[in-house]
């Protein structure tokens, strides 16, 4: 019996860089029996567009201004909340579903109205965050991380894999590493090392979590089994 083949769902916002590591990883065997299914982009500009079309993925374009537009400036929660549910429902129209959906470099923040619904699907959701569990959550964590390293705060910051939860950059870590913090060093130098830890973590991570769903799925189907 052939290996299940896994679909992949990858959320971006801008140049797609980890989109692009995965693109390779699912055409090599970094990433067996993977695929992506569909790019989804919140930024009409995002450079990863044209990644996912140059290896003819599909794509969608969804912006959360036309949804900010609906409500006064007050009620932008209730925008968001729509935004997302929309966000999951787009996911939910592919069939079969995604096995998982991947950040990779997505730029907002996903709301119990989008979690709850794919979570009842039973699709899990994995992060890519440039910093260590517990430090420097939210946005700009390498800049806040490099302005503490020349304070003398910390010595290294690194990146992680983690599953999304409600609380932002709080969920459990999949795969992690540091990256120390040198004296001198700018911070366009910082970045371009710890994007290049994250080509290769969000691969790693996101194999990780495959796998874990694939043992998952193992068990209940063996324990489904009548026994002897």
């Amino acid at each position: 019996m052939s290996d299940p083949t896994y679909r992949l769902t990858i959320l971006i916002s801008g140049n797609g860089t980890n989109l692009q590591a995965l693109i390779d990883a699912c055409a090599s065997s970094s990433l067996p029996s993977t695929i992506i299914t569909r790019v989804i982009s919140n930024r009409k500009s995002a450079y990863g567009l044209t990644r996912a079309a140059n290896a003819s993925i599909p794509t969608t374009y969804h912006n959360l201004l036309s949804y900010k537009k609906r409500y006064p400036e007050s009620s932008i929660q209730l925008a968001r909340e729509e935004y997302d549910a929309e966000l999951a429902s787009i996911i939910l129209s592919d069939t079969p579903h995604p096995d998982l959906i991947v950040c990779a470099g997505w730029m907002h923040i996903l709301t119990p109205s989008f979690l709850t619904t794919v979570t009842a699907a039973g699709i899990p959701v994995i992060n890519l965050h440039p910093a260590l569990p517990g430090e420097f959550a939210g946005a700009g964590a390498i800049e806040r991380a490099w302005e503490a390293g020349k304070k003398g705060d910390v010595t290294r910051t690194g990146v992680m894999i983690h599953e999304v939860i409600a609380e932002v950059d709080a969920g459990r870590a999949i795969a992690v590493q540091e990256v120390e913090l040198r004296q001198g060093e700018s911070l366009e130098e910082l970045e371009d090392r710890i994007h290049q830890v994250e080509h290769r973590l969000i691969v790693e991570g996101t194999k990780k979590k495959l796998q874990e769903i694939g043992d998952k799925r193992a068990k209940e189907v063996g324990g489904s089994q009548p026994s002897t």
